[in-house]
């Protein structure tokens, strides 16, 4: 099963905000944002600091997507 941040993405675009601007009020690296970038996995406390960062819940930033639709 893979992982889409697209939501992510979206919700980053609607609040005008950048890449850069998400890892420094999430406290993450930019390595862990180009991981997302590239939907690779990261751990449960960074998706767990993003979500406190912009104020909302793991099904706001994530989805799960079965491996036939990747």
């Amino acid at each position: 099963m893979a992982v889409s941040y697209k939501k992510l993405w979206k919700l980053l675009i609607d609040r005008d905000m950048k890449k850069k601007d998400l890892a420094v009020i999430a406290d993450i690296s930019n390595y862990t944002v180009t991981k997302m970038s590239k939907g690779e996995n990261v751990t449960v406390e960074t998706l767990g600091k993003i979500c406190a960062a912009l104020g909302c819940g793991v099904d706001d930033i994530m989805e799960f997507i079965p491996e036939e639709q990747k």
